[in-house]
């Protein structure tokens, strides 16, 4: 078996591909189960963000056009358009990839939290479906342990830099004072629960919470002392709204055009400033049209997001560091455990020869066979038949010239110095 990822993200491809990729969370457990059903995977994982879709497999031939070939066809897309964004990693690559990603290490902010709970997630849905083994089961758990180390022994995390605080400092450099802005957000996940935490604490008043289930909605209402609406009532608040954050896993957009509109006439066209944060996006791309509406993407954010990431980047030496620790350690787990199978499939051959030549002599002795040449048989074949297999692979390495076969051979068996490979012969 071999641990591989394959993927798409921020850094190749923009939003507009990414969001033709990512994966509806309701579907998540039916594509996991496809996926392998299809030998594209024997085991697999797939995470899902607004800034990847990868997927994390175990094969035990690993074939890359299958896997793009099924992603491809799970979303309706042809190879071809994929081939460019795609990046593919096998081995201890995969390995440390996979860690970095848990560790936020290749996040588009340097060092965010929450990509570390979403690779849980997508792990535990995984599960769910039935779809993780022993190979990504022990890969994970390495990694969300690694991923904690880099959380409590750098300072990789101790600066507000993630995608929500990024969208709250926009904001503040368009609006002086947020305190008499009121800011409608759009979704109740963990990402708008941090919009909202930074924006309270940037000193704003108001805040709207709109989302698809009023219950969660107002969960959130509750803990920053805000208004709770249903999507469905967006277009009745949005004209109160300066500040238009969205964060949703709805397939479709949840606020177009045309609502957007009549929310400006009500306004009187005063500017609204938004940022649409999910992937696939929340507010239609038209919406960037209209004269008094700041649109702005995942992708708009870089600039502000460099300029703190540079606070993050000796902590990140450091976690590289204990990364590359972690996956010397995960890859020779694997080597140990292939041995451990290889001495467990040695000794039952082993056991198994010996059972049949031991009914055998226990045959002979009941027919009354003399005891010690039966003993003495039963070594003799004993011993040529576990040796026969290897005598001839020894022959064909001197054939070969294969010397390092000797070698390895005098190791195992603690032999003596000199050998004569032409006596390899079967007694």
């Amino acid at each position: 078996m071999g641990i591989w990822a394959l993927g798409i993200n921020h850094k190749t491809a923009p939003v507009s591909v990414r969001e033709r990729v990512a994966f509806n969370p309701a579907s998540m457990p039916s594509a996991l189960v496809d996926i392998c059903h299809v030998n594209a995977a024997t085991e697999a994982v797939i995470l899902s963000t607004c800034n990847r879709t990868e997927i994390y497999g175990s094969s035990a031939e690993f074939n890359w056009n299958q896997v793009r070939d099924w992603l491809a066809n799970h979303h309706g897309l042809n190879a071809s358009e994929l081939d460019s964004a795609l990046y593919c990693l096998e081995g201890d690559a995969a390995v440390q990839h996979t860690m970095r990603v848990a560790s936020g290490l290749d996040s588009l902010v340097l060092g965010e939290p929450q990509i570390l709970g979403q690779m849980k997630s997508a792990y535990a849905v995984a599960q769910e479906a039935g779809t993780v083994g022993s190979e990504l089961g022990r890969l994970f758990r390495q990694t969300f342990s690694i991923a904690k180390r880099v959380r409590t022994d750098t300072a990789i995390g101790e600066n507000p830099v993630s995608v929500a605080f990024a969208a709250v400092r926009m904001a503040q450099h368009i609006f002086s004072d947020l305190g008499r802005s009121t800011a409608l957000l759009i979704g109740a996940g963990e990402t708008i629960e941090l919009v909202a935490r930074h924006l309270r604490h940037a000193g704003i008043e108001k805040i709207i919470v709109a989302n698809r289930t009023l219950a969660r909605a107002q969960h959130l209402a509750e803990e920053f002392h805000a208004e709770a609406v249903l999507l469905e009532d967006i277009p009745e608040v949005l004209a109160e709204a300066d500040i238009v954050i969205a964060s949703t896993a709805s397939p479709f957009p949840v606020l177009g055009k045309g609502a957007v509109e009549k929310a400006l006439k009500k306004r009187r066209h005063k500017p609204m400033f938004m940022v649409d944060i999910a992937v696939p996006r929340d507010i239609e791309a038209e919406v960037a049209d209209l004269g008094d509406v700041y649109l702005y993407t995942v992708d708009d954010l870089r600039s502000i997001i460099e300029e703190n990431v540079r606070s993050r980047e000796d902590a990140a030496l450091q976690a590289e560091e204990l990364i590359l620790a972690g996956v010397e350690h995960f890859m020779r787990e694997l080597k140990v455990l292939d041995a451990v199978h290889t001495v467990t499939d040695l000794r039952a051959h082993v056991d198994r020869v010996r059972e049949e030549q031991l009914i055998k002599a226990i045959k002979q002795l009941q027919n009354g066979a003399e005891p010690e040449k039966v003993l003495r048989q039963f070594a003799h074949t004993f011993s040529n038949k576990l040796l026969h297999a290897p005598t001839i692979a020894l022959r064909q390495a001197a054939a070969d010239g294969r010397m390092d076969v000797f070698d390895s051979t005098r190791e195992l068996f603690q032999l003596g110095d000199t050998v004569d490979a032409a006596s390899t012969g079967d007694d």
